[in-house]
């Protein structure tokens, strides 16, 4: 008998058994096609939950998937996905024609880095660009407010000694704050302040957005009660009038936001925390201001009678008349009063008056300047500051 070796010399092989050869050939791929070929109806790419390795790879290249990889009906996860899409179109039920498809060709060239490579370039873009606004530091109204307007160069008003007079042209400066506590105090908040909706007295007039109030706040003593509210983060201040607090509920007088990047101003009438609807906080003297040898803007100040108002002001307490100080009015230390004499702390404030002035700002008592309680003021040098008298200011034209 030939050894199986040598039955694949066709040189040798008769044709007769070579017939039976290819009869035998074709019963196999009919059995084959009956044992392995699709059955109870399902089309061809449905699942097979049992079978072989064999019958996984002839459904993967019937549909499409990457079986040629050697897949069975278990193929993981990412070959999957990608096939997704090849399995449920509508040539997954072609026969022939899907057999043809290479199988997992068209996924495998699909760039599997597109979706990476857009997430990071738009976090890394975000990022960079909101650090420098939040970071940005936060001016308390622009260079350009009226606040921070230097008007030492300014002319004297025409009715600068009237309007001195009604004020008082004998009563002295008087430092409205102290270390013991006598002053308008501030609240440093941000996003995390919790933010209360208050209600006003004269809600017509104040501003009904949330207002960040800290759990244990400082409030400014007196009837006044005035507190204030300053985020550097946001540059967004908020202020109240007369608050109170009933439960969890606050109430107030008025309220005012001011947004610090912004010269924008109340609209005409409208009162703020100010009885003159402006904003407290950009007029106080502070520590660090005057430890740093420099008061860059005008000085918050009061008198006792007042009627109409002028820009920067926009809200009265009385009608307009010529015998009395309007709100807004803007006043300065002379330039030819001496300030060497004084101590450090008085003489940052005096120079500050020279160069910027001060606003009249509410009622109160004639000549008393605003600043924040702090226990560091040297009282007993601030106090100085009561040599000076109305007769050593002058009204300033701001028209000018």
């Amino acid at each position: 008998m030939a050894s199986p070796t040598h039955s694949i010399g066709l040189m040798r092989t008769p044709a007769r058994p070579v017939f039976a050869a290819a009869l035998v050939g074709i019963v196999v791929l009919a059995v084959a096609f009956v044992q392995f070929g699709p059955r109870s109806g399902k089309p061809a790419g449905t699942p097979v939950t049992s079978g072989g390795p064999g019958i996984g790879l002839a459904i993967g290249l019937a549909t499409g998937t990457a079986a040629e990889a050697g897949a069975d009906s278990t193929a993981s996860a990412p070959v999957a996905t990608l096939t997704a899409t090849p399995i449920a179109g509508p040539t997954a039920t072609d026969g022939p024609t899907a057999t043809l498809r290479p199988g997992g060709t068209a996924p495998a060239t699909r760039p599997p880095t597109a979706k990476p490579t857009t997430q990071p370039t738009a976090k890394s873009t975000a990022k960079p660009t909101a650090k420098p606004t939040s970071s940005a530091p936060c001016p308390i109204f622009p260079a350009s407010n009226v606040w921070n307007r230097d008007i030492s160069s300014l002319p004297v008003a025409p009715n600068s000694s009237t309007m001195i007079a009604a004020i008082g042209l004998s009563r002295y400066l008087h430092p409205d704050f102290d270390t013991i506590g006598d002053g308008i105090p501030y609240n440093i908040v941000n996003s995390s302040t919790p933010i209360y909706q208050v209600s006003f007295d004269y809600a017509d007039e104040s501003d009904p957005v949330p207002y960040p109030i800290p759990a244990i706040p400082s409030i400014e003593k007196g009837s006044d009660a005035h507190m204030l509210m300053l985020d550097t983060s946001a540059c967004r201040l908020w202020e109240l009038y007369a608050v109170s607090k009933s439960g969890s509920t606050w109430s107030a007088g008025s309220g005012a936001a001011w947004d610090l990047r912004s010269n924008a101003v109340r609209p005409a009438g409208w009162t703020s925390a100010d009885a003159a609807g402006l904003p407290i906080f950009p007029g106080l003297v502070r520590y660090d201001e005057v430890a740093a040898g420099i008061i860059r803007h005008a000085i918050r100040f009061t008198a006792s009678s007042t009627c109409g108002y002028v820009y920067p002001a926009r809200h009265l307490t009385a009608a307009p008349c010529a015998n009395l100080p309007p709100m807004g009015l803007r006043v300065r230390l002379k330039a030819s009063v001496d300030i060497s004499a004084f101590g450090p702390q008085a003489q940052v404030v005096l120079t500050a008056l020279q160069r910027y002035g001060m606003i009249l700002a509410d009622n109160g008592s004639p000549w008393y300047i605003s600043g924040t309680p702090d226990s560091r003021w040297n009282d007993d040098e601030l106090h100085h500051l009561q040599q000076l008298t109305g007769a050593d200011f002058e009204v300033v034209d701001t028209n000018a």
